[in-house]
Formats: C-alpha cells, sequence, structure tokens
C-alpha cells in the first residue's frame, strides 16, 4: 500500500505571490535572493525540480540550478488562497484546509496589548507585572530585556506581523512550566481577539549570553474545518508527526509525535521514520531552523547552509523509500532574510513531489496550497476533500 510523507521547508518561498503587493512583499523571493547572495550549491534540490517550480512562479531559473535530472518526479509553484503568510495559515492550507477569514493582530507599537489582557494574564499568573508589550524580534528584545526579567520576575511579552502572543521567560529563573502554564492561560485570554497562537519562548544563559531553547511550544486553535489529517484519522490511517506539526494543528488527528531540537536531528528521525512508517500513512515535517535560525533574523549565508545541509541528506531520503512511496516538500510562506524588517513575506511556494515510479513533470501555477492535501489524500486511496485540486500522478 502507498505511504506518504510531506516535508515542510519552513518559510523556503520561491517568489512574490500574486497578491505579494498587498502584504507591501512585491518583489521578495526567498530562495532566489539567497541563490543570488551566497550561490549554494544544491545539486539534488535542482535535479528534483526545486528551480523549475521556483521559474513557474518568477518567470526565471534562480542562479545555480539546471533543469529538473534524473529522479525528478514532479514540481509546481502554489500561490496561498488563505488571507495571511503565517505558520498556522500556511499548514492548515497546506492539508486541505484554507483560511478564508481575518485573523486578529494586535499593534506594533507600544503598548501592543489592550490592558484588559494584560492586566488578567498578570492576575491568572500572579505576576509582578510584564516587560516588553510590542512588535519585537525574539532575540532582540530577551536580549534587550532578559536581565530586568531575571532580576523583577516579569515575563516578557511580544508580537510580530503575524496573529501572536508571544510570551518569553528565563528556564531556571521564571521556570519552564510556570511559563507553559501562562501560556496555556493566555490562550484562552486570546481566543476573544482571535489570535492564532500563542508561542512559550523559553531561554537560558547570562545577560549577553542568552539563547532559546529547544522547549518552545505553540498554543494554537485548531482548524476550522478538516484537514488531511483528520481524513486519515477516520480512516485508522496512521499520523507520525515530527517537529511543530502536534503544536500547529492543536494536537487534533496529528497522531504519533516526534520532537527535535534542529533541522539535523528531524532529519535524522525522518530517516527512521521512513523505515518503519505503516502502510497507508503519513509522516508530515516541519523543518523550522530556515525560518526562525535564518529567515527571521536576516540571515541569507546561515539560511544557505541549511539548505545545503538537507540537500547532502536527500539521497539518503531517496535510497530509503518503497515502492508506492511519495514525497512532496514544499513551504508554508516565505521569510526573504534580504527583505526589510523580520517578518515572514507573501511568497508562492515549491510543490516538488518524487518517489519510487512518481512522475508528471511540470504541474504549473497552483491555486492553492491544498492541491498538496488532496494529492497526498489521493495518492493514499481516501476521498478528497475538495477544498484543491489534487496532482495526476
Amino acid at each position: 500500500m502507498a505511504r506518504a510523507f510531506v516535508i515542510v521547508l519552513d518559510s523556503l518561498g520561491i517568489g512574490g505571490a500574486p497578491d505579494a503587493d498587498r502584504f507591501g512583499d512585491a518583489g521578495s523571493d526567498t530562495l532566489g535572493h539567497i541563490a543570488e547572495r551566497v550561490a549554494p550549491e544544491l545539486p539534488n534540490l535542482a535535479r528534483l525540480g526545486l528551480g523549475a517550480a521556483a521559474a513557474i512562479a518568477t518567470g526565471r531559473v534562480p542562479r545555480g540550478f539546471a533543469t529538473p535530472g534524473a529522479g525528478a518526479g514532479f514540481w509546481a509553484a502554489a500561490a496561498e488562497a488563505s488571507r495571511g503568510k503565517d505558520t498556522p495559515t500556511g499548514h492548515w492550507e497546506i492539508a486541505g484546509c484554507p483560511v478564508h477569514f481575518d485573523w486578529g493582530y494586535f499593534p506594533a507599537g507600544f503598548p501592543s496589548f489592550p490592558a484588559e489582557l494584560t492586566d488578567a494574564l498578570i492576575r491568572d499568573g500572579g505576576l509582578p507585572g510584564i516587560l516588553g508589550n510590542k512588535a519585537a524580534s525574539g532575540t532582540a528584545i530577551i536580549e534587550e530585556l532578559g536581565a530586568e526579567h531575571i532580576a523583577t520576575g516579569k515575563p516578557i511579552l511580544y508580537t510580530s506581523a503575524d496573529s501572536v502572543l508571544q510570551i518569553a521567560a528565563h528556564e531556571s529563573h521564571f521556570g519552564l512550566d510556570r511559563l507553559l502554564t501562562l501560556c496555556e492561560q493566555a490562550r484562552v485570554r486570546c481566543d476573544p481577539y482571535n489570535i492564532g497562537r500563542v508561542i512559550a519562548r523559553p531561554f537560558v544563559g547570562a545577560p549577553g549570553s542568552f539563547k532559546r531553547t529547544a522547549n518552545r511550544r505553540d498554543y494554537a486553535v485548531p482548524p476550522p474545518a478538516d484537514t488531511m489529517l483528520d481524513r486519515l484519522a477516520a480512516a485508522g490511517r496512521s499520523v507520525i508527526s515530527l517537529g511543530k506539526i502536534g503544536d500547529i494543528f492543536a494536537h487534533r488527528a496529528t497522531g504519533t509525535i516526534v520532537k527535535g531540537e534542529s533541522n539535523a536531528a528531524l532529519m535524522a528521525k525522518s530517516l527512521e521514520l521512513v523505515a518503519t512508517a505503516p502502510d497507508g500513512g503519513l509522516g508530515f515535517v516541519n523543518l523550522v531552523d530556515f525560518d526562525t535560525l535564518y529567515g527571521h533574523r536576516r540571515d541569507p549565508a546561515g539560511y544557505a547552509g541549511a539548505l545545503v545541509e538537507f540537500d547532502r541528506w536527500l539521497p539518503s531520503l531517496e535510497a530509503a523509500l518503497r515502492p508506492g512511496d511519495l514525497v512532496i516538500l514544499t513551504a508554508d510562506h516565505g521569510c526573504d532574510p534580504t527583505w526589510t524588517g523580520t517578518d515572514h513575506t507573501r511568497e508562492c511556494v515549491p510543490v516538488v513531489g518524487f518517489g519510487p515510479g512518481i512522475t508528471g513533470g511540470a504541474q504549473g501555477l497552483r491555486q492553492s496550497f491544498a492541491d498538496i492535501g488532496e494529492t497526498v489524500l489521493v495518492h493514499l486511496g481516501l476521498p478528497a476533500i475538495g477544498t484543491g485540486q489534487a496532482i495526476g500522478l
């Protein structure tokens, strides 16, 4: 029986979406600008069709990419139908559930959060107060306020261009369990504001050397309708979720959860998944380092290095596949490390499918990420949701 594996290279956009100008992102191009600045050698991604997918989105092949070669299956670019460019929106649409409503957002300037919300959180958590209360880069605001946080016991609250409230606190001085409890309370408090995620951002270290840890936790609202994960669960099929997939879907129908502290750790666990996943099942992987370590921090060289690491790993994945397996490489949004600011960018994403016997070639510009979820369901012999068009295999 067939198996499917969807690997999300978090934030690997391939050129501004048709509506990028509405988001201030016309001209953004995560992959293309990295290729221009750094020119990483990515022979396996090129062979499988990543450059050809980017050419569908932008009309040009990124620097250093050749046409697809032996082993290529199908490739496409996909535009996002949902309103927004954040992580849950992108992943839900990949899974067949576009978001056709507007999220709530907190303003960037101080104070970002309404007093009734912060007052409630102070009461809920027995806090002496809060710090931050503005839009900020997570690493920057920890460096700015980390020492005061340790001295006062006040957690650091901040937001971004996404529909999000983030809470940073020191694992030792504040306590990880206390931070997670506070975020659970904040999740309830944020519901009336239609906020997509509350994110726990624990860190360790001392002033001048603070470091965020792998104990991050996302508290998302559940998808508003069925996803491919619900379809698999209803059919009694196996779902294995690697990285932050479980958090993104509020742990609804996400099956077995496997965590990893880095892309490298998750790639190693992905090989274990391919070796053990049962017939008829789905492995759903998010590789977040591209986004958090390099996209948001506007580090093209670091992003390029992570892509090279992934490219070198790909042949081991291909060698582990069985007849009937389908792998789809994609992304949930862009985060162009050459762009202004530190936020996501509204871009098309790649849809690169391969596996033993998988064919199809160029599949054009898809009108929704939901085509990915529909393709997975059809490949696994399950009813499509109807929110997209499955790619003919």
